[in-house]
């Protein structure tokens, strides 16, 4: 773990630096983290390409490594050690005394920092009788994303070809998983490397979505909130936890450390916890949510501010008055078809609306849209180039989401509970400030806020990506919706935020119901999140014999041989990083690939008919695997599993029910 920690900091604090070129009012650690961000995305882009043109080696990781702490001559610059220092300073201050108001704010931050590092502790768990995992949600995807890893690191996969899906370019956002590879690469083990970038990630977007509201708001304690309703986001399962409760005949705290199910996310719930069911799960949106608030921050400031010429021309790094730190971030953004796609969709939404909201700002658009073109159009083509992703797999009409029989309105009353609600009382609060009657302390905020009007104009864009995203299907799969709901949600967290801190600074009345509509919104959501940290949730993913295997295949086979397995998520191959005819077809089908003429070849190869042959020849396979999986697959389905036809082949592995079948000699 020392080293993975040591190469994450090593990135952070190389891009630290590079927040100075775009933003002059930010504090250090919102500094830091936004290095995070930027660094993992420069040294994922950088390694990237050099291994596809180089390799994937230790001298190739090393190089980007060393691009990441490029910047750091910008630290010759004197105005930028003026502002570092001045940075440093203020840090310092923070920490310095005894007040009680210092040790809250280290201890929000504490406590934050250990919820992740025991929640992201039990998305991998290594035991002698194999791999586990503690997430619900997380018994899919965490091989989907060890084989991605693997692939990397033991099956030469450069440029990228689908491991789950053999001979087809690898256009997933794979760039979670390309560094969390690059550190395995260097020594760090596979577990150590995903938890350090999970849980730093996870801190860093705290920090950035803190830093965001506060922005919008102009007010701390929104800002403190914010990061509490993203995390333990859910709806009202918590009142089906009380009729839990009231039902069992366990004792309360019994019951409370082994709750039976979770409660934002099954047959009555969509809306998931967003820890539960997207940045565990999907490491890509852990990469690109952060980055892309540091987006939306600079559009809002872009859109928000007034006199930006004068700004710019006054900005030290400005290039004949060209917006240079705007063109920075588009730079940024266009980084994001190969972190995390939606990411990039939601931000050509909100800056559309927003030019047009704002014209006379023409030039600053223009240089984020050519920023973000620099380097999103050639990763687009290359990712569109020899690809199996279907487009029209990705767009269809579909009304209400995953709401399936439910009401519309129900659906979104019982899975968002009170956020719409208080989403209309925080804009009211915010745009029509006249109406309400405030404290003197609060006056004073409101004089520092840019014009109410802005904060509507702002919030409208997402409004359309919910009203899309329930009208739309975005993705194969109509649930994966929610990469783009999640930010119909964080545009709109700033505004709840908002209004519970305007209640809290009311009457103790007011302080009370403002206690109790947080708890509303947090309760069901931090259910689930407890469930996971708790270890009330073990799923066997991969057994003993299966990390034994694939320490065979890795000694007897070539990195980019191709193996035949069952269609299953957690086949053995996943552990190797070598290729398969194809995996799991709901990972292929939320893909949008068509596996249907590969899946019935292949069942007629399991089947031993008569084209078996002619078919391990057309594919040319060059080992089988035998094992639980494939039996396990075949029985399922009543399907004809024919063993007996493999044994004309030479057996080059086996251990326990796991047999590796060499098919060409």
């Amino acid at each position: 773990m020392f080293l993975s920690l040591i190469l994450i900091l090593l990135v952070a604090f190389g891009s630290l630096s590079l927040t100075y070129l775009f933003t002059a009012d930010e504090p250090l650690m919102w500094r830091l983290c936004a290095g995070n961000v930027i660094g993992q995305v420069v040294f994922g882009l950088v390694c990237f390409v050099i291994a596809c043109l180089f390799g994937f080696t230790t001298a190739t990781i090393s190089f980007s490594l060393l691009t990441c702490l490029l910047p750091l001559i910008l630290f010759g610059r004197k105005d930028t050690r003026q502002k570092f220092s001045a940075d440093w300073q203020a840090a310092k201050q923070n920490l310095e005394g005894a007040d009680f108001s210092k040790f809250l704010r280290f201890a929000y931050y504490a406590a934050f920092f250990v919820l992740f590092y025991f929640f992201f502790e039990r998305a991998l768990l290594e035991t002698k009788d194999g791999i586990f995992t503690g997430a619900s949600n997380n018994l899919g995807d965490l091989p989907f994303h060890l084989g991605t890893i693997f692939s990397f690191t033991d099956g030469q996969n450069f440029p990228p070809e689908n491991p789950s899906f053999a001979g087809v370019k690898f256009t997933y956002p794979f760039m979670a998983d390309l560094i969390a590879a690059s550190f395995v690469k260097m020594g760090a083990a596979v577990r150590d490397a995903m938890f350090v970038q999970n849980v730093f990630l996870a801190f860093s977007l705290l920090v950035i979505l803190e830093r965001f509201t506060f922005k919008l708001t102009n007010n701390r304690l929104a800002g403190k909130i914010a990061p509490l309703l993203l995390f333990f986001s859910g709806g009202l399962g918590f009142l089906w936890f009380f009729k839990d409760t009231s039902q069992t005949t366990k004792g309360f705290f019994e019951f409370i450390w082994n709750l039976p199910r979770d409660y934002t996310i099954g047959e009555n719930f969509r809306w998931g916890n967003s820890l539960i069911t997207l940045f565990i799960t999907q490491r890509s949106l852990l990469l690109g949510m952060p980055l892309t608030l540091i987006v939306l921050q600079k559009i809002w400031e872009l859109f928000a501010t007034e006199n930006t010429e004068k700004k710019q021309r006054e900005n030290p790094f400005s290039i004949f008055h060209f917006p240079f730190s705007i063109f920075l971030i588009g730079l940024l953004a266009g980084t994001l078809p190969l972190i995390h796609a939606h990411s990039l969709f939601v931000l050509f939404v909100v800056s559309a609306f927003l030019f047009f909201f704002n014209l006379d700002k023409w030039r600053e658009w223009l240089a984020f849209g050519v920023g973000v073109g620099v380097i999103a159009v050639p990763e687009l083509l290359w990712a569109m180039t020899g690809s199996a992703t279907r487009t029209s797999e990705f767009i269809d009409w579909h009304f209400g989401w995953d709401l399936r029989e439910m009401n519309f309105l129900w659906f979104w009353l019982i899975n968002t509970g009170i956020v719409i609600p208080f989403v209309v009382l925080g804009i009211y609060l915010i745009c029509f400030p006249q109406s309400r009657k405030d404290t003197k302390e609060e006056n004073k905020i409101e004089d520092q806020r840019p014009k109410t009007k802005n904060q509507l104009l702002f919030y409208i864009p997402f409004i359309f990506l919910f009203i899309i995203a329930n009208a739309v299907k975005l993705a194969p799969w109509e649930w994966d919706n929610i990469k783009v709901l999640i930010y119909w949600f964080v545009g709109s967290i700033p505004f709840i935020a908002f209004a519970l801190a305007w209640l809290w600074k009311k009457d103790n009345f007011f302080k009370l119901a403002a206690a109790g509509c947080l708890l509303a919104l947090t309760l069901a959501g931090a259910l689930d999140v407890w469930r996971v940290t708790s270890g009330a949730i073990n799923y066997k993913v991969f057994d003993a014999d299966a990390i034994k295997i694939a320490e065979q295949i890795k000694q007897k086979t070539a990195p980019d041989a191709l193996f035949l397995n069952a269609p299953t998520y957690n086949t053995a191959v996943v552990l190797v990083g070598r290729r398969s005819l194809m995996r799991y077809t709901g990972h292929l089908a939320s893909h949008g690939i068509d596996f249907r003429e590969r899946e019935a070849d292949l069942k007629k190869i399991y089947e031993g008919a008569d084209t078996a042959d002619a078919f391990l020849q057309k594919y040319e396979i060059d080992y089988v695997l035998i094992s639980p999986e494939e039996r396990s697959y075949f029985q399922t389905n009543n399907l004809q599993f024919n063993e007996n036809f493999f044994q004309k082949f030479p057996i080059v592995a086996e251990v326990g029910q796991y047999r590796i079948y060499k098919i060409k000699n």
